[in-house]
């Protein structure tokens, strides 16, 4: 039979982090006569229409691979798909897959709201993936929650201009290094080492950094576990750094967008970014791109980076969860992920894809030196993943837990209160709220 026409509604805007863009968009599901339940309903987030050819690709080779189960696709804006989904869940219209972020998807597990994929996943489906990754998406109490997808990798983007001027080879490349670096480029060039926001809802970057020196953020029983030698110290080495005046006086009101803004005019030695952003600095600011040379992330002792990861999970009102396993796992196969990795310029999840596309890096041939500046970094993401984990657990509550360490630690760099005041009384502060919530 005729196969049903497509539509799409889009809405599109360019994101920071990442090279996908932000839009909403519908494919209506095919073959629908086959399906009296209705389609697979298949939610992402911020793909269209950048990608729509791929999701069209693989949503029509699964069809055809399953008649009786097509896949009707929705692409959300990052900003709306909390309220959305919980909307949706209250009125009973939940997807069948969702692609959510660890901290979400550990949040409505919290409250019973994603199925266990334990007993609908084939045997040694979790040596697909990358172990680090595989963990990262199961929850102690509600199981496996999520089947990992695609991630991101931190990088240190260096402005060798800066470092020459001030007599340096090398960026740091652990944190007890950036003191020194940050005091030698303030002093020889006026410019700054680094700019990591304290900004509430911004970035993650100075919480991992904490775990990153030894801090436990939490115990078993989700009460504050920072108040310790090593979390003062933490406290204490940011704090310092601000009222020493070799961090931005913007870290306090403004986000990580301040230090991209900063980086491009040539204020910032290093940037801690992704390697797609290149291509921005490359357009924005083509005499810094010059001068850009990637460089692996800044790290605690042992040398752990930090991988941002993706995630699909089933919604626990999916009336067909092991339909819903099943695609979450197809659209996360190798092939898939390669292949997407390649278009998107992520990482995959797979370890047979990431497989692939280091080989496809080390033997690609660039073009010009922005395509081999790109591949340099890109290469550089692929071989952190050997030694990068999702360094803040994706537990419920954990952007309040960053509002709360952010905001005593806003105050100690004001100097309102002292770095040691300020970890006893952001524990105080989570530890009220984990008592109400986690009797």
């Amino acid at each position: 039979m005729l196969k049903a026409p497509r539509f799409r509604t889009l809405f599109t805007g360019l994101i920071l982090t990442g090279s996908v863009l932000i839009g909403w968009g519908c494919r209506p599901a095919q073959r629908s006569d086959l399906a009296p339940q209705g389609p697979l309903q298949l939610w992402t987030l911020q793909l269209a229409p950048k990608f729509n050819p791929y999701m069209d690709g693989v949503i029509d080779a699964w069809d055809r691979a399953h008649p009786k189960d097509p896949v009707r696709w929705t692409d959300l804006p990052w900003g709306s798909v909390e309220r959305k989904l919980l909307a949706a869940v209250f009125a009973r219209t939940a997807p069948d897959v969702v692609n959510l972020n660890p901290p979400f998807a550990a949040n409505l597990a919290s409250k019973g709201g994603l199925t266990d994929l334990t007993p609908l996943l084939p045997a040694g489906a979790a040596e697909r993936y990358l172990p680090s990754v595989w963990q990262a998406a199961r929850d102690p109490q509600a199981g496996q929650i999520a089947v990992p997808w695609y991630l991101t990798v931190r990088l240190s983007l260096v402005n060798r201009g800066l470092l020459q001027q001030a007599g340096l080879e090398q960026p740091p490349r652990r944190w007890q290094e950036l003191p020194a670096f940050a005091r030698r480029i303030r002093r020889t060039t006026g410019r700054y080492g680094l700019f990591v926001t304290v900004v509430p809802d911004d970035s993650a970057e100075l919480l991992e950094s904490m775990v990153q020196m030894g801090v436990t953020l939490l115990d078993d029983r989700q009460r504050a576990a920072f108040n310790t030698p090593e979390g003062r110290r933490a406290f204490a080495f940011w704090s310092d750094l601000y009222r020493e005046g070799l961090l931005p006086r913007e870290v306090v009101s403004q986000g990580q967008r301040r230090a991209i803004e900063l980086y491009q005019s040539g204020e910032l030695a290093v940037l801690a970014s992704g390697a797609e952003f290149l291509r921005s600095i490359q357009t924005n600011a083509p005499g810094i791109a010059a001068r850009t040379e990637p460089s692996p992330p800044l790290t605690g002792a042992d040398g752990t980076a930090n991988v941002a990861l993706m995630t699909l999970a089933v919604p626990r009102q999916s009336s067909r969860p092991q339909q819903a396993a099943n695609l979450a796992l197809f659209l996360t196969n190798a092939p898939n992920q390669t292949r997407f990795a390649r278009e998107a310029r992520v990482l995959p999840s797979s370890r047979a894809a990431l497989q692939q596309v280091l080989r496809e890096l080390e033997a690609e041939r660039p073009a010009n030196g922005q395509e081999a500046q790109i591949r340099q970094a890109r290469l550089l993401s692929a071989r952190t993943l050997e030694r990068a984990r999702v360094l803040v657990p994706a537990s419920p509550g954990i952007k309040r837990l960053q509002a709360i360490i952010y905001t005593q630690l806003q105050r100690a760099m004001l100097g309102q209160i002292s770095s040691d005041q300020a970890v006893t009384e952001a524990a105080r502060q989570w530890n009220r709220y984990a008592e109400a919530r986690w009797p």
